[in-house]
């Protein structure tokens, strides 16, 4: 996500948090986030469109990396106005 221009952030607890250039998708790697983990997630997609509501989408610890990977992929290649 670095690659395109997101600002990612490691925590010292082993968290990373990333956010879109344009602040509108936030995506958190929550392995160390005990809120998260009583929610039984490990990663957070939060996206604010332009026009819209917002929404989130969670992932367990047992979704496998590449159906989250696939998500990401397919949610960075479309323009901000598409959220």
């Amino acid at each position: 996500m670095g690659a395109l221009d997101w600002e990612v952030v490691d925590a010292p607890e082993a968290n990373v948090h990333a956010t879109s250039p344009d602040g509108r998708v936030y995506v958190g790697w929550l392995p160390e986030d005990a809120t998260a983990w009583q929610r039984d997630i490990i990663w957070q997609i939060r996206v604010q469109p332009a026009d819209g509501e917002a929404w989130i989408q969670e992932f367990g610890l047992y979704t496998p990396t590449e159906a989250v990977a696939g998500f990401l992929a397919a949610l960075v290649t479309h323009s901000p106005a598409d959220h």
